[in-house]
């Protein structure tokens, strides 16, 4: 499996990277048009938009793990009523995502920890959060809440087959392989951006400055400022992020159909 995670979040600089792969692209060669169905015309683009359902936030202070433990099983909470609901009135199969919490990295889905803030693993149909004081220094802005619907994207990518076909797609290079990084990660943005979106009118002590803090933390922290060519520029990441948030549908997040510079 090319397992995928996030890095550890800074301050003002908060970024979900991929793990393992730093892989050069100076001779990149483009990856599309990508060819399996499973990943382009994925039953998944035809459900429609996720429903409003409300999500109110629970406190968290700066540097409590516990608050956060309280915050980030909430926000699952809603994740999974709000999905739930969709796969249902979809005709999908749906199994809840759970969520575990780990204070120093470790091994985790077989693979090393290396500098991710969160991971999802397919297998066992979960994500741990690291809550390290990086990820503590500042709990006032809406990261914490969409590190949590990001990784939920994975599982959404996990249900519907998504993840499966992506593991098995071949490539020619590293380049390519980064370019199809990219567009899972992107499209598990986007996803979040969908979730974020469908309950925003719940998340009454939020205003459009919040949503524009995290879009222009998102733009000053892409792949450029890490060297890495795995995750996207910093305002591809955002761009995909904020149309999710206002198509809250999941047909906003075919990343796999769109030309290479969408996902560069």
């Amino acid at each position: 499996m090319r397992f995928v995670t996030l890095v550890a979040a800074t301050t003002l600089a908060c970024l979900l990277l991929s793990g393992t792969l730093l892989l050069d692209t100076a001779h990149a060669a483009s990856a599309f048009p990508i060819r399996a169905r499973a990943l382009t015309a994925n039953k998944l683009y035809r459900t429609g938009e996720l429903q409003a359902s409300q999500c109110p936030e629970r406190e968290v202070g700066p540097k409590t793990v516990a608050a956060a433990k309280r915050y980030l099983t909430a926000v699952l909470d809603c994740l999974n009523r709000s999905w739930g609901a969709h796969f249902k009135r979809a005709g999908l199969p749906f199994a809840k995502a759970k969520i575990g919490f780990i204070t120093k990295p470790r091994k985790y889905c077989g693979e090393p920890w290396g500098s991710a803030a969160a991971r999802y693993c397919d297998a066992e149909r979960r994500f741990l959060v690291l809550l390290d004081d990086d990820m503590l220094d500042d709990s006032t802005d809406l990261y914490l809440f969409q590190t949590a619907a990001h990784e939920y994207g994975h599982h959404v990518q996990n249900l519907t087959g998504i993840s499966r076909s992506y593991d098995r797609y071949p490539y020619r290079n590293k380049s390519e392989l980064n370019e199809q990084i990219r567009r899972m990660e992107l499209q598990a943005e986007c996803l979040g951006g969908v979730f974020t979106g469908s309950v925003w009118d719940s998340l009454t002590e939020r205003s459009e400055e919040d949503w524009e803090i995290l879009l222009q933390i998102t733009r000053d922290s892409g792949d450029e400022q890490y060297k890495n060519r795995d995750h996207g520029k910093g305002r591809n990441i955002a761009i995909w992020l904020d149309k999710g948030f206002r198509a809250r549908s999941p047909q906003a997040c075919n990343t796999w159909t769109v030309s290479s510079s969408k996902v560069s």
